[in-house]
């Protein structure tokens, strides 16, 4: 949709509400994916790309909290909004502990949860670089596309999360230079402490293990500084 906020997966097993939802949604400009049970929910996921989820815990075949977990597993990074009729401070603390951004209890209003996914989205966003400005970087056999958030080589295609597109952006524009760690901190996650560190090193793995089967690529440690993208001419 040309003119879409965002796609918004919605997994809500109450047919009448999930259709008010739906319905607010779009007339707000967003496009709106429904399914009713846990499982579809998940396939839905899989097949899809989606900017935000809304998911209620009380599902069909899977509950909200497995479907969450299961995300995760697959994508620490798009946000997951719990919508639900549970108000106990266990199932508040156990949403946010498998990966939840925001909770709103039922009864709410629609205009209320445009507000909450509009907050979610603003501040997800915002940590993640505009990529739009810049060229397509190549680097020994590789080709990066960052439009469409591609690795490319001769014997991989590989579709990056926005988090990896963004850290191998940075790379790839201080290519043989170092790369501070504050400064990619403070540049993707918007926050340079222990944990957003952690998760960086994370990333830099993953795309370490992307890298490994060209010899002249490599992601080399600089101690007590930062990163460098080696590539050997």
């Amino acid at each position: 949709m040309v003119n879409s906020k965002g796609k918004i997966l919605l997994i809500e097993d109450d047919s009448n509400l999930g259709y008010v939802i739906r319905d607010f949604l779009e007339i707000s400009q967003f496009h709106v994916v429904h399914k009713t049970n846990g499982q579809d929910g998940l396939a839905a996921f899989r097949k899809g790309s989606f900017d935000l989820i809304l998911l209620d815990i009380m599902l069909p075949l899977t509950d909200g909290f497995s479907v969450a977990e299961e995300i995760r597993r697959n994508d620490t990074e798009i946000p997951i909004i719990f919508i639900t009729a549970k108000s106990l401070k266990d199932d508040l603390l156990k949403g946010f502990r498998v990966g939840a951004d925001d909770y709103i209890i039922k009864p709410f209003s629609t205009e209320e949860l445009k507000l909450r996914i509009q907050a979610v989205l603003r501040r997800t966003r915002s940590r993640i670089p505009d990529l739009a400005n810049n060229s397509t970087f190549s680097f020994g056999a590789f080709t990066f596309d960052y439009q469409n958030h591609l690795l490319l080589s001769p014997s991989l295609e590989k579709r990056l999360t926005k988090r990896e597109t963004a850290v191998l952006k940075l790379l790839c524009q201080h290519k043989n230079k170092v790369l501070r760690r504050d400064v990619a901190l403070k540049t993707i996650w918007g926050e340079d402490d222990y944990f957003m560190g952690r998760s960086m090193d994370v990333y830099i793995a993953k795309l370490r293990k992307m890298l490994k089967d060209e010899p002249a690529v490599s992601i080399v440690n600089i101690h007590n500084t930062g990163f460098m993208l080696e590539v050997k001419e």
